[in-house]
C-alpha cells in the first residue's frame, strides 16, 4: 500500500484562484486578464467577487479556465464562451451564454430572458427558472434548465436540446427547425409547427445523459419529447395567405 505521503506528491496541485473583486477594479479589465494568450497556463482557475449585477462579466472567453462568480449578474454574461467553465453563483440577466460555442455555463439561480440565444454548442444550466425566449434560436447547444421556462422558448431552434424540469409557457419551440425538447411539466400552449412526438428508448437515454452532465437528478420517464411538425420548411401557394 502507497503510503499518503507519495499520493499527495502524486495528486495534481491546483492552483489557488486568482481573485478579482468587482467593487474595486473595472470589467474591461478582468475582461482583458482572461484574454491573455497565456491565461490557460499561467492563470487558469479565477473567482470574481462583488459583480453586483455588473454586465458582461467573462464574455468572449476562448481558453480552458474556470470561472466561478459569487453573486448576482447582468447582461451577457459569459457571452461567446468558448472551452471556458463559467459558474454563477447567483442570478443571471438578459443574454447569459448568448452565442456561446462551447464549454459549460452554470446559472445557480434564475435567468432572465434570451438564455443561451442563438448558441452553437457546449452546455447552458440553468439551476433555477429561465425567463421568456430560453434557448431562441439555439443552433447545437445543450440547455437543461431546473425549474420553468417562459413563453416563446426554443423560438426558431434549428438544432441542440433544450431541457425544461419544471413548465413550459406560451408558444414553446414556435418555428421549430431540429432541436429537442423535452419537458417534465406542463406546456402553456405549443407554437406554429411544433408537436408533440414519440418519446422512444434512445430519447430517454439522451435525456438521460443530459440529466447526468447538469447534476439533476429528474427522472426521464415524467418527461415529454416536442419537436417540429417539418410543415414549414417549403412554401406553399395554397396556403400563401398564412405566409
Amino acid at each position: 500500500m502507497a503510503a499518503l505521503s507519495d499520493v499527495l506528491m502524486a495528486a495534481p496541485v491546483r492552483p489557488e484562484p486568482t481573485v478579482v473583486d468587482l467593487s474595486v477594479t473595472d470589467v474591461r479589465q478582468l475582461n482583458a486578464a482572461l484574454h491573455a494568450p497565456d491565461v490557460a497556463e499561467t492563470t487558469p482557475s479565477w473567482r470574481v467577487t462583488h459583480p453586483d449585477g455588473r454586465h458582461s462579466i467573462a464574455v468572449g472567453l476562448d481558453a480552458e479556465v474556470t470561472v466561478e462568480i459569487d453573486g448576482h449578474v447582468g447582461y451577457y454574461c459569459a457571452g461567446m464562451n468558448k472551452t471556458a467553465s463559467v459558474t454563477v453563483h447567483g442570478n443571471a440577466g438578459v443574454g447569459v451564454a448568448e452565442n456561446m460555442m462551447s464549454g459549460t455555463v452554470r446559472v445557480r439561480g434564475n435567468a432572465s430572458q434570451s438564455a443561451g440565444a442563438t448558441a452553437h454548442g457546449g452546455l447552458l444550466v440553468v439551476e433555477g427558472s429561465a425567463a421568456a425566449r430560453c434557448g431562441i434560436s439555439m443552433k447545437g447547444v445543450d440547455i437543461v434548465v431546473g425549474g420553468d421556462v417562459g413563453h416563446m422558448s426554443a423560438f426558431m431552434g434549428q438544432a441542440g436540446r433544450l431541457v425544461v424540469c419544471g413548465d413550459a409557457g406560451d408558444a414553446l419551440g414556435d418555428s421549430l427547425y431540429e432541436a429537442r425538447i423535452y419537458v417534465a411539466g406542463s406546456v402553456k400552449s405549443l407554437g406554429a409547427d411544433c408537436v408533440e412526438k414519440e418519446m422512444r428508448p434512445e430519447h430517454r437515454a439522451e435525456l438521460a445523459d443530459l440529466l447526468a452532465a447538469a447534476g439533476m437528478a429528474a427522472d426521464p420517464a415524467d418527461f415529454r419529447r416536442y419537436g417540429s411538425a417539418r410543415r414549414l420548411y417549403n412554401f406553399s401557394v395554397d396556403h400563401a395567405s398564412a405566409y
